[in-house]
């Protein structure tokens, strides 16, 4: 990783690059206390070029920012990438150090000590990500015949060779929550035309699914697994869903629960962080 100081008139923006992991956590802290000892106590951490947090790294932003709060000054976040949003948002961290979608309105609410956290969080497109995602499809290839129609779950048909591609039908949903016993997610339907109500029949209880997903704050590629459907709440967009591994891989099973084991730690420093603002 590679930070790059950009001092302001009255706070200074540091723009880090590249994959932000643990090797780099003593990079961030040395630093905030260089600036520190300079005098500055008003810092913007630019994450637009970090594409990789993992959970020491979003740790060590906790500690900056109560490194700075001790020196009566303050941590914003500014411009954070698709992956680094989605992961901070999801444990909470926002609500500790705030986002915002420009340099201009991270330096206006380090200069402005009463103005709301997150006053300013209109999204910006960036280029899409998929970290978040999970590929399921029942082990029972009956279910998907009896309730998706064949146009859809057979894909498309090259014009000369007459092959079908995509004939193993696989859905997409989108990961709320993973731990050691149980993967949580959501699913539209995507382009099946089912109603809520018939997507809830299709993932029903005791369903069997095959699932490929990745394990956040981790650089491991998809893992793949056997679940089994153990709750199913249907919603006006789609469905909600829990199911239970199955069949997991030893070294996946070691991914997830380090996973766990970090979003613990996570909370504990963000619970910490929290009361001490109060």
């Amino acid at each position: 990783m590679q930070v790059t100081v950009e001092p302001r008139e009255n706070f200074t923006i540091l723009h880090l690059r590249g994959e932000f992991d643990t090797f780099y956590c003593p990079l961030l802290q040395k630093e905030i206390d260089g600036l520190i000892a300079s005098g500055v106590n008003r810092v913007a951490l630019n994450l637009r070029l970090v594409k990789f947090i993992n959970s020491t790294a979003l740790g060590a932003i906790i500690k900056a920012s109560k490194t700075l709060a001790s020196q009566k000054g303050k941590l914003v976040i500014a411009r954070p990438s698709v992956f680094c949003r989605d992961i901070m948002e999801k444990v909470g961290l926002d609500r500790v150090v705030p986002m915002f979608d420009s340099d201009e309105a991270a330096g206006e609410a380090l200069l402005q000590a009463n103005k709301p956290a997150g006053a300013e969080r209109a999204r910006i497109p960036e280029e899409p990500e998929d970290d978040t995602s999970i590929l399921f499809s029942p082990t029972d290839s009956s279910r998907v015949e009896h309730f998706i129609p064949e146009d859809v779950r057979m894909g498309k048909t090259h014009p000369v060779s007459g092959q079908t591609y995509g004939a193993v039908w696989r859905g997409i949903g989108r990961m709320l929550a993973l731990d050691a016993e149980s993967i949580r997610f959501t699913w539209n339907g995507g382009n099946t035309r089912l109603s809520p109500f018939e997507m809830g029949q299709m993932l029903s209880l005791g369903t069997d699914l095959t699932v490929r997903f990745r394990v956040p704050l981790l650089k491991k590629g998809h893992c793949e697994a056997v679940v089994t459907v153990s709750e199913v709440e249907e919603r006006p967009d789609g469905i909600k869903l829990a199911a239970t591994f199955s069949q997991l891989e030893p070294e996946t099973l070691a991914a997830v629960k380090q996973y766990a084991a970090d979003m613990a730690f996570l909370k504990k420093e963000l619970r910490s962080a929290t009361e001490k603002r109060k």
